[in-house]
């Protein structure tokens, strides 16, 4: 396939509070190009505080595709993600601009670029017999279990990171192999795109977890709780176990409206479940082939970016000073 007659794409990924958001917005006001949001929270109706969601002034100039689109009972998978991405896509290309993919999801990045490989369904029997060892054994046991026989993907994972540790061993008890290996096994379907992959990291990671402590304590401020009460409201079926309240802050959120311990501490827990995510969203750019790398903390780097992209997509006279 000659590359250089396919259209163009850019992913625009980084950790959050990296400010992608900011980036894509001014970025959408200068270039040829249509927003798709790549993040496994902005899809749930409702959820607006606690996922940093862009306000509606901000959707209203800069309009994102795959936002707002299911409510918190629902699930959303990666497949769904690709399939709706791969549309989008198509008709923005059609349209005549360009497709900016911005998000942290970095699944989601995974599986639209290189597809997704024939993983087993889910099997009942299978996972009650990991849940019944992880309550003997507890779940970092079943992490280190993990680790002897898909290394790579226990490395990606914390010891809590319940959903994924079950599924990885799921996939190994019915296969006999690895998800690791399945993936490396999948061909993969190739994107019919040519790539700009820019990834947002911080120079300074101790300036990164500062802007997450700033931003959970405005999201507190902001009525971050009185949201959730409302989605419990609203949503009686939502438990600490949905797929949706998995979301950082909210399984949080909910233990706290349990009653599981007190205001400090659904800060302290708070702020370090979105610092592991972040930590989480960097160890995957790190295995990630041909990005360019901007640093977030500078405060250029709306114009970085903007130029990398001008250049790509084939754009010479941009008002770079506008964007100041």
């Amino acid at each position: 396939m000659n590359l250089t007659t396919l259209p163009p794409a850019i992913f625009l990924m980084g950790p959050t509070a990296s400010g992608k958001t900011g980036a894509a917005v001014a970025l959408m006001s200068k270039l040829p190009v249509e927003l798709i949001s790549v993040d496994s929270a902005l899809v749930y109706r409702d959820m607006n505080i606690g996922t940093a969601k862009p306000d509606n002034e901000t959707l209203a100039k800069a309009p994102h595709h795959l936002i707002d689109i299911i409510p918190p009972t629902e699930a959303y998978s990666a497949a769904n993600f690709r399939n709706d991405a791969l549309r989008l896509m198509a008709d923005i290309t059609a349209r005549g601009k360009v497709p900016l993919l911005v998000g942290g999801t970095m699944l989601y990045f995974k599986a639209l670029q290189g597809g997704l490989s024939k993983l087993p369904e889910a099997n009942l029997q299978v996972r009650e017999k990991i849940e019944q060892e992880a309550a003997q054994l507890g779940w970092p046991a079943m992490h280190a279990k993990l680790a002897k026989i898909d290394p790579d993907t226990a490395a990606r994972l914390q010891p809590n990171d319940v959903q994924r540790i079950e599924r990885a061993l799921e996939v190994y008890r019915l296969t006999g192999q690895s998800m690791t290996a399945l993936h490396q096994a999948s061909a993969g379907e190739i994107l019919p795109y040519r790539l700009l992959k820019i990834a947002l990291v911080p120079s300074d990671r101790k300036v990164l977890h500062e802007r997450i402590a700033l931003r959970f304590d405005q999201m507190l401020a902001d009525g971050f709780l009185d949201e959730v009460k409302a989605l419990i409201a609203k949503y009686p079926t939502l438990t600490a176990e949905s797929t949706s309240m998995r979301c950082v802050g909210y399984r949080q959120a909910l233990e706290y409206l349990a009653g599981q311990y007190d205001e400090t501490e659904l800060r302290d827990r708070g702020i370090f479940a979105t610092r592991q995510l972040a930590k989480r969203q960097l160890t995957w750019l790190r295995g990630m082939d041909d990005l360019e790398e901007v640093d977030c903390l500078d405060p250029a780097m709306h114009e970085i970016v903007l130029d990398q992209i001008a250049k790509f997509i084939g754009r010479s006279k941009i008002d770079l000073a506008s964007l100041r």
